[in-house]
């Protein structure tokens, strides 16, 4: 057995800051996905909004395999969040960004469905060893 117990009774410790920092550079990755995305999807239309969701999983998937956990596709994705709804929102002058078209509807629902995707296949903690089965 493993002399430090269960990895979920191990106390949660502090990232260390080369951690931190990916998961701040994949926040602003995320960020300038979505928002490279929010221009890409609507003019053209089609592969535009399959390339905005695309670099969307990729990014995510790709920050989950770099720092080796959930969290690498979590950050990424909740910058991509923050970006496409804070250019939702119209401005006093009367522009916006979004149109109130399906392909719209389609990159927001679609971009939240690829980031809990994403979230969900992402590498949870896994131990490490021989006696990682049980039983064994």
């Amino acid at each position: 057995m493993n002399e430090r117990g269960s990895l979920l009774a191990q106390p949660i410790q502090r990232p260390s800051a080369g951690r931190t920092l990916l998961y701040v550079a994949l926040f602003v990755l995320g960020a300038v996905v979505g928002a490279a995305g929010s221009l890409v999807q609507a003019g053209w239309f089609p592969g535009g909004l399959l390339l905005a969701l695309a670099g969307e999983a990729g990014l995510c998937l790709g920050g989950a395999r770099a720092v080796g956990s959930r969290g690498g596709a979590v950050a990424p994705a909740a910058g991509w969040m923050i970006a496409v709804i804070l250019l939702t929102a119209s401005r006093p002058e009367g522009d916006f960004l979004f149109g109130a078209g399906g392909g719209s509807y389609l990159f927001l629902l679609g971009g939240m469905a690829v980031a809990v995707i994403c979230a969900t296949l992402g590498q949870g903690r896994q131990p490490g060893g021989r006696d990682v089965r049980l039983g064994k």
